[in-house]
């Protein structure tokens, strides 16, 4: 049994079905005191969530939702008629993620499996998302560089776009930021915090909006 297998399980039987927040704090838990999982965490669920409640965006594109943690966060702050896309490779990554979704009292069929980089060239015409105005990336950190170009690549950006993305510090996405800081076409900032369930590690998460200009 995997580790997010593991994880559900107790989920299953300590947590309040339909209830999102309790099933995020119930991870928490599971995180802290028994096995760790690298879920977004509390200290960077509060910066995700400013950003929401800031954008109150209407397609959303996850890239990575490991246990569905994120997915939870970002489905309960959404506007109504918002929708969000979640996409993960991994199968017994996506197989819990689902059951964690419906248990959280949200539609699974959110979820998209397959590889980012054949996902992402599908969204207009596979999946019918013409643009997204906000992007959560927490996957593979030597694909963010790979799958933002993409997104530019298949105009799926909105001027003024919001991408965020997660552990750019540990373990860190060089050519990623590198690339950001250099093309001009976006604003960015850092959000300075740790490593999720270890405040010893130092970490961020990176903002960016889309503008589009060179």
């Amino acid at each position: 049994m995997s580790p997010t297998e593991r994880a559900f399980q107790y989920i299953l039987t300590h947590t309040i079905p339909g209830d999102p927040q309790h099933i995020l704090e119930t991870f928490d838990h599971w995180s802290y005191h028994c096995e760790y999982l690298s879920n977004l965490g509390p200290q960077k669920a509060k910066i995700l969530e400013r950003l929401i409640y800031e954008k109150s965006p209407l397609r959303v594109l996850e890239l990575g939702t490991y246990c569905g943690y994120a997915t939870i966060l970002i489905a309960q702050l959404l506007p109504l008629g918002a929708r969000l896309y979640t996409v993960e490779m991994d199968d017994r990554k996506a197989a819990v993620a689902e059951k964690v979704i419906r248990l959280a009292g949200f539609d699974d069929d959110t979820l998209i499996r397959g590889p980012s980089q054949e996902v992402i060239p599908q969204l207009k015409e596979k999946y019918g998302l013409s643009h997204v105005d906000f992007i959560f990336m927490d996957h593979w950190k030597r694909c963010y560089l790979r799958d933002l170009q993409l997104l530019e690549a298949h105009d799926l950006l909105l001027e003024g776009a919001t991408i965020v993305a997660d552990n750019i510090i540990f373990p860190g996405a060089p050519h990623f930021m590198q690339y950001v800081k250099a093309c001009g076409k976006y604003k960015w900032r850092i959000h300075r915090t740790s490593l999720q369930y270890f405040r010893a590690i130092p970490d961020g998460m990176a903002q960016l909006t889309w503008t589009g200009l060179q």
